[in-house]
């Protein structure tokens, strides 16, 4: 009778592994790069915005 482990060793199961690692780094660097990429001026807008005073309705023609 063979073990588990030698059954989940020979399913071939590593390829998975092996493209999921990438598709996580190149989704870190794609953030990475996005995050040093992005204008001054931007990420100065994007830091103001939980503390300007204007509240938007989701529905503006709903009365309150």
């Amino acid at each position: 009778m063979q073990r588990l482990s030698d059954l989940v060793s020979h399913a071939g199961l590593a390829l998975y592994a092996e493209v999921a690692l990438v598709l996580f780094l190149l989704a870190f660097l794609v953030i990475v790069w996005r995050v040093f990429a992005a204008r001054r001026s931007e990420m100065e807008e994007l830091a103001r915005k939980p503390l300007e005073d204007a509240v938007t309705s989701p529905n503006p023609g709903a009365r309150p």
